[in-house]
């Protein structure tokens, strides 16, 4: 089909992302994709698909502060939020996840309107026979963008905990409120914290604008889901509409809709950062249903068995490792072929590469988001290519090119296509269909 009215094409990459990708050479391919400017200036392995853009001025990222306690009678209630007028309508669900009472301690990243959510929550075992022998809270807050949420884990977790064994002692949230976190871009560009209050539990290696990720998140996930991670990256890259289901805990569940985000988030580098990407909605429960069924692509996890059977919710849905299409045409989307097999191979290899010993703590998430920043461009460089000349045929070399099957990828490249708007005719063993 041809480009809508206002699309942008893609980004083009010289030839050195190719041989970068090939080589696995993770300094070649650095030094390849901070040749542009704006990777240059937001900085490899960071994820910014549906990040806000942010201003050099102080903002104000804290929007409110919360409590939620489950009552014995009542189930889950907001104890106590602050600022008064806060919105809290619904915020007992996403800070404490159905199913909680099966685990100890948690926590859980969401969106909640325009604004996202981080959570600790902790189970404390007491004597009280009114409290049925467990004592659960989570103390919660809300901010304008989940790139910050980060620096509110380790308090949070002090202070979920603080209120367990003082119960109605708010006195640190309120204080917590009243200073508003803050985030300050200096003359140089870079960020700082302001009045943090306590230490942060990032090496400063670590990018500022990513959601905090323990060592070897990336990692984990990779070896989590295998080759089956260019399964999510086909989807995602498709903005399908992805949902991870897990019991609690969820935590590190937030943190695989957080990776599965980012293996889309570079495809564009020099255009409009795209909220339709693949757009994390972290935690979701029955209350979000009317919400998310509104949507067109979203990645985000539950807990609720329920959604399983709500086919029309979802396009990919993800129960430990064993991934299912909710449509039997995308079914092949699903099947790991040759050309999987050697990215994933190359993506082990610059991994192996990356974390030498005394490497910076910085290199688990450079190499991870690098080769999937230089995997999508060299795509869309392919289709560009293709959409570009007299022909439009996008042949069998262009997809080797793109590291693609020639045959198994050919549906997704067709989708692909249509779903970006690329007027081009594919090509295979002298059969050719335009897209």
């Amino acid at each position: 089909m041809f480009r809508r009215p206002g699309d942008k094409a893609p980004l083009l990459l010289d030839d050195g992302v190719a041989v970068a990708v090939a080589a696995n050479d993770i300094n070649c391919l650095s030094d390849v994709l901070s040749s542009f400017p704006d990777v240059a200036r937001n900085g490899l392995g960071k994820a910014y698909a549906t990040e806000p853009d942010v201003s050099d001025e102080v903002l104000h990222d804290v929007v409110g502060v919360f409590v939620v306690a489950f009552d014995t009678r009542h189930g889950n209630i907001v104890e106590w939020f602050a600022p008064d007028d806060l919105d809290i309508n619904g915020i007992e669900f996403k800070a404490m996840a159905s199913g909680a009472h099966r685990t100890t301690t948690d926590f859980i990243y969401f969106k909640r309107g325009a604004f996202f959510g981080l959570a600790s929550f902790e189970k404390l075992d007491v004597e009280n026979t009114s409290e049925r022998g467990a004592r659960m809270k989570s103390v919660g807050v809300l901010t304008r963008s989940y790139s910050l949420l980060h620096m509110y884990k380790v308090f949070l977790q002090k202070q979920v905990r603080h209120l367990l064994e003082n119960q109605g002692s708010y006195g640190a949230l309120s204080r917590f409120y009243q200073r508003k976190r803050s985030l300050v871009y200096g003359a140089s560009g870079t960020m700082t914290e302001v009045d943090l209050g306590y230490e942060p539990t990032l090496c400063e290696g670590l990018p500022q604008m990513e959601i905090t990720h323990p060592a070897g998140c990336f990692s984990q996930f990779l070896n989590y889901f295998g080759d089956k991670i260019f399964a999510l990256w086909r989807f995602a890259l498709l903005r399908k509409r992805i949902l991870f289901f897990s019991q609690p805990p969820i935590g590190v569940v937030c943190f695989r809709v957080y990776c599965t985000s980012t293996l889309v988030a570079h495809v564009h580098p020099g255009v409009d950062r795209s909220s339709a990407l693949c757009p994390p909605q972290f935690y979701v429960n029955i209350a979000d249903i009317d919400s998310i069924e509104k949507m067109s692509s979203y990645v985000a996890c539950t807990t609720e068995k329920i959604f399983e059977n709500k086919l029309g919710l979802y396009d990919l849905y993800v129960d430990q490792q064993n991934l299912r299409t909710s449509k039997l045409r995308h079914q092949k989307l699903l099947e790991t072929n040759l050309a999987d097999r050697i990215k994933f191979r190359h993506l082990n290899d610059l991994r192996s590469k990356s974390q030498l010993p005394g490497g910076s703590c910085d290199a688990d998430e450079s190499w991870f988001t690098s080769f999937f920043m230089a995997q999508n461009t060299q795509l869309f460089k392919e289709l560009h290519l293709a959409q570009t000349s007299e022909t439009k045929i996008l042949g069998d070399d262009h997809m080797r090119r793109a590291g693609l099957d020639p045959l198994a990828d050919k549906p997704f490249v067709a989708e692909l296509a249509d779903v970006y708007g690329i007027d081009i005719v594919l090509v295979n063993d002298g059969v050719c269909c335009a897209r």
